[in-house]
């Protein structure tokens, strides 16, 4: 767990380099950079290294002047959250530009929440922030470290000042992390831009954690916050609304896009939200089928159901229209609810966490071969080319997704309708509704008649391949019996007369 790691939060005004330092420092691009201004917006944590100490890192928007309203005021309110439970905060201004008002106004506010501070400037590479560097001192929050975020530079003396500013803090920083025992379940909720996606977070775990707003599109990194629900630990992941890839013509949008697509792969249960007075549109249904290609378990959350008249109606021709568009998905659940009436709420994390299960689920192999001869009774795989395919036996091989392994003969033969047939066959049976289930077909190896049997390989492509050979006869020695087998002599000719 991160909890008792020290936690260093990055702050400063826009656009100095807060979210690159914060990248170095976790050892991986998680933070969305970019050269605009005001890029980052919600405030993200993660693990991170510096030097021999492990900390707990986080990044903030922008520090600016903002009214007591709309998106900027958010940002700000973030940030001084961030401050707020921060054990020691990183400063960063631009060298390169100076000391500007907006730094002396949040330098006043830093003096007046009393956390340690560690006045960072960076862009110092080169001679062009020398200027700059002397001009921090008259922000009297000590003696500024000079980096360069994007180079590396600098790093070592950032150490010696975070040890300084930690204290006590810092022997704690150097202890081993153990691996975590109870690893939280990772759940990412994706949809399309102003889905209710950060609302609905901000419901479940009761905090106004995410920016929320009418504009579509305020969310741009993949978020992760940390929860815990019924003893459990739960990681949630507030993602970017993905628009159809045609549409998106912004270098950002396209970042935080393939942000979200990394928060897929990384997740374990994927909540697709939909608009209620949108539902099953063409993107819903391209997201949807994304996480079960991913692998991932899907559920659905209808939100806005508080606009809907006659919802039990409603909900039952979304479950019926969402199978037929999507079968492989079949028994999908789908939950209605309401993030702003707090209506529904509670029925999220169960139905997730039984997915979670279902995703995770082992069946025996005599129970999957048992279901396997009843399946062949009830409907026997076609025969092909006059000769019919047949499956012998089926195991799991692993979970997470369902896997499992089914030797038959003439495998490559076996028509995709038939193990559509077994697939749903397996949902149906062990109740892994909604589940993703991989499926595959492989055939025995027969050096007699690798062909017939399906065999996939060079050999099987080759002309006359699968046939038996014919052995070839042997041609008996002429042998007359009593005679020895050694050669006669050869006859010696007269040389001449006596």
């Amino acid at each position: 767990m991160t909890a008792h790691l020290p936690r260093i939060a990055v702050v400063g005004r826009p656009n100095v380099g807060k979210s690159t330092l914060f990248n170095r420092l976790a050892g991986k691009p998680l933070a969305i950079v970019d050269d605009r201004p005001g890029v980052t917006r919600d405030r993200r944590e993660a693990r991170g290294r510096l030097g021999d100490m492990n900390l707990l890192l986080i990044d903030t928007a922008g520090y600016d002047d903002a009214e007591k309203d709309g998106l900027d005021f958010e940002m700000r309110t973030q940030t001084e959250m961030a401050l707020e439970h921060a054990d020691l905060c990183l400063f960063m201004i631009d060298a390169r530009a100076g000391v500007t008002p907006l730094d002396q106004s949040f330098a006043d506010v830093i003096r007046r929440s009393g956390r340690p501070v560690v006045l960072v400037a960076n862009k110092c590479e080169g001679k062009f922030g020398d200027s700059g560097l002397m001009d921090a001192f008259e922000l009297g929050l000590g003696e500024p470290v000079p980096v360069s975020a994007a180079h590396g530079g600098g790093i070592g003396e950032l150490y010696d000042a975070v040890e300084e500013g930690l204290g006590p803090l810092a022997k704690q920083a150097r202890k081993r992390q153990a691996a975590e025992d109870n690893p939280p379940l990772r759940i990412a909720v994706i949809g399309r831009p102003n889905a209710g996606k950060s609302t609905l977070i901000n419901a479940l775990i009761g905090e106004e954690r995410l920016i929320t707003g009418p504009e579509a599109g305020i969310t741009r990194d993949a978020i992760a916050v940390d929860w815990m629900w019924d003893g459990h630990r739960v990681r949630l992941h507030d993602t970017a609304g993905l628009r159809k890839r045609g549409k998106v013509s912004d270098r950002l949008e396209r970042m935080s896009a393939a942000d979200t697509l990394r928060a897929v792969k990384f997740a374990e249960v994927v909540l697709l939200m939909m608009d209620a007075g949108h539902p099953l549109e063409k993107q819903d249904l391209t997201l949807a089928d994304m996480a079960y290609k991913e692998g991932r378990a899907v559920a659905i959350a209808v939100s806005k159901m508080d606009l809907v008249q006659n919802r039990e109606a409603f909900i039952k021709d979304i479950q019926v229209e969402f199978e037929r568009l999507l079968p492989q998905m079949s028994g999908a659940p789908i939950i209605p609810i309401s993030a702003v009436k707090n209506k529904g709420l509670d029925k999220i994390m169960p139905t997730l966490a039984k997915l979670h299960a279902d995703w995770d689920a082992k069946v025996k192999t005599r129970d999957l071969n048992d279901w396997l001869h009843e399946m062949i009774e009830r409907h026997p795989p076609p025969s092909i080319n006059g000769r019919r395919v047949k499956p012998r036996y089926i195991t799991q091989t692993k979970g997470r997704p369902p896997t499992f392994v089914m030797m038959c003969s003439r495998a490559s033969e076996l028509p995709e309708s038939y193990k559509r047939y077994l697939v749903n066959g397996l949902r149906e049976a062990f109740e892994l509704p909604g589940v993703p289930i991989r499926l595959i077909v492989k055939a025995g190896k027969n050096p007699y008649a690798e062909g017939d049997r399906g065999g996939s390989g060079a050999d099987a492509k080759k002309p006359g391949a699968g046939k038996r050979p014919v052995p070839r006869k042997a041609t008996p020695k002429k042998a007359t019996a009593g005679k020895a087998t050694s050669k006669k002599p050869a006859r010696m000719k007269p040389t001449g007369r006596g």
